[in-house]
């Protein structure tokens, strides 16, 4: 998620408007909520003490505007609490060991979001029998969704056919 988009979530998730967060980081009320939509629609990128000051006004870390750096602990993390925010992932704990499950209520998502661990997870149970390759591991998880065979991908046929084909049943009653 850019930084636009995550300003946006979180001004929102604290009810605030573009105009009342601009002046609160400083712009002049004149031009305070241009200058958010302006960074919230990604036409223009914060500089580090802009963001810093976003932050502060949010109430949050930094690292929750910045697109994270997953190469780094605290990156990975905020990673992770975004899909929180957007995907409905959770933190829980299964047996005593820190599990992350996918939230039911979010509805459309969380069917998406299963189906997809699961394919990955069938591949995963795959490697650990021995029965692919751990080549073949890496080139189905590089290269996805391309060689998921858990998807069912219908061609749907145009709004024309569709039309041809009902009406041709009409005719026959």
């Amino acid at each position: 998620m850019a930084i636009g988009e995550r300003i946006h979530f979180l001004r929102n998730l604290r009810g605030m408007t573009q105009k009342y967060l601009g002046q609160a980081v400083g712009f002049p009320e004149k031009t305070a909520d241009v200058r958010m939509a302006q960074y919230e629609s990604g036409t223009r990128t914060p500089k580090a003490d802009l963001t810093k000051t976003l932050a502060n006004v949010l109430e949050v870390s930094p690292h929750a505007l910045d697109v994270p750096d997953i190469d780094s602990n605290i990156g990975l993390m905020h990673t992770l609490f975004t899909l929180e925010d957007l995907r409905g992932l959770r933190v829980t704990e299964v047996d005593g060991d820190v599990c992350i499950k996918l939230d039911k209520s979010t509805g459309k998502t969380y069917h998406e979001m299963s189906q997809m661990l699961f394919a990955w997870l069938e591949q995963a149970k795959k490697l650990e029998a021995r029965e692919i390759t751990k080549e073949e591991y890496d080139q189905w998880r590089y290269r996805y969704p391309e060689f998921d065979t858990t998807q069912r991908w219908l061609k749907v046929p145009s709004q024309g056919l569709s039309d041809y084909f009902v009406e041709a049943l009409k005719d026959k009653k």
